[in-house]
This record gives C-alpha cells, sequence and structure tokens, in this order.
C-alpha cells in the first residue's frame, strides 16, 4: 500500500478542512448522511432479544437499508419490493443470518445473508454492509463497489481484489485494510469507519501525490 499517498492526502484534507470532521462543513454532511437516529434505532431494533420475533426484524431490516444515503435508490427499492413476497420459509432463513451475522460469528452470517439474498437479486455489498456499519462503526466497514475498487487501485494494495459477489473473505481483508489505514491517520480524519470512507472518498476525487 501507498502510505505516502495516504499521508500526502490526510495532509491536503486537513488544510483543507481544518480540524477535521470536527469542521462545521463536514458536521453539517455528518448529521445529514449519518443521523443519530437512525443509529439509535438500529442497536434497538437489532438487539438480540428482538430476533423472536421475525417479521419485525425483517421490517427493521428493510427500513434500515430504505433510509441508508449509503445504498442507491434501486437496490433500496429493489428490496423493498421483494420484501412482502418472501415465503415464511425464506424470512426466517434471512433473519437467522442477520442473528448469526450481528451477534454470531460474523462472517458466517455474512455468507449466510448473502446466499439468502442472492435469488431475489438484492445480495449488493451496499445492502449487505449498511446495517453492519451502523450496527458497529468502529469495527466494521461499508463497501461501496465504486469505493472499494477505488480505494485499492488509488492507494495501490496489491494483495487486495475485488470481487462482485458480496462475500466474507473480501469483506474480512477489506476491513482489515481500512482499520491499518484509519492506524496511520489521525482521529481527526477518522473518527470512525464510515467517516474515514468519506474521508477517502473525498481524497481520490482529488488526487495527490
Amino acid at each position: 500500500m501507498n502510505e505516502k499517498r495516504l499521508k500526502a492526502a490526510e495532509k491536503s484534507f486537513l488544510k483543507r478542512y481544518p480540524g477535521g470532521f470536527k469542521h462545521p462543513e463536514l458536521q453539517a454532511i455528518v448529521k445529514k448522511h449519518h443521523k443519530p437516529k437512525l443509529l439509535a434505532s438500529v442497536q434497538e431494533a437489532f438487539a438480540a432479544y428482538r430476533f423472536k420475533d421475525t417479521q419485525a426484524v425483517l421490517d427493521s431490516f428493510v427500513k434500515i437499508i430504505s433510509q441508508s444515503t449509503v445504498v442507491s435508490v434501486f437496490e433500496k427499492t429493489k428490496l423493498r419490493n421483494v420484501a412482502p413476497s418472501l415465503s415464511d420459509t425464506d424470512r426466517k432463513k434471512i433473519v437467522l443470518a442477520l442473528k448469526e451475522m450481528l451477534h454470531g460469528d460474523r462472517l458466517k452470517g455474512f455468507d449466510q445473508l448473502s446466499s439468502q439474498l442472492k435469488p431475489f437479486g438484492v445480495a449488493k455489498w451496499p445492502v449487505l454492509t449498511a446495517l453492519l456499519l451502523y450496527y458497529d462503526a468502529q469495527k466494521e466497514v461499508i463497501v461501496k463497489p465504486t469505493t472499494a475498487k477505488a480505494v485499492i487501485d488509488f492507494f495501490e494494495v496489491k494483495d487486495l481484489k475485488y470481487t462482485s459477489t458480496p462475500n466474507s473473505s473480501f469483506y474480512k481483508d477489506y476491513r482489515s485494510l481500512i482499520l491499518k489505514m484509519r492506524k496511520m491517520v489521525s482521529p481527526d480524519v477518522a473518527p470512525d469507519n464510515g467517516a474515514f470512507s468519506g474521508f477517502l472518498m473525498m481524497s481520490m476525487e482529488e488526487p495527490v501525490e
């Protein structure tokens, strides 16, 4: 990975936004895209005891994804259209996968959820990872295809190859990359993984050496 490019991006970002994400302009963006009430609702809606009610958890999943600013309108619409037509068996399998992903073996649950959503055409990276980011933005990451591919290319990550089908192997490696990169910069540009991804996106829009 090109560490010099990352440090140059950090320097340029802090010059443009003194204080990083504490800067008023960025604070406004954060409040718009990561509403505190939405994040709080995720913790409550997907608490372990909630999984006793399959339909309620499924409804919460669809609602959170529909409200997410990191998921495309097409992907949101597709999920909303698919949800009502799911069989009871499919509903239970999806919710069990969500439970495993959030409260059990995270990577195992990730693959299970991807497998359950794939037949309906909604196994997309943002759909699977938005909930993880909202649930734990310090440890989990959002995977947006265009951004992930750009990060790998722009920062010259040689040992990581993007895969279009959501899977735990790439997610694990990409998350490790983001966490590693985040440790190399000031907390001002990386208060959490969502903000750090925003920093990377803005940095790649204005190439630095």
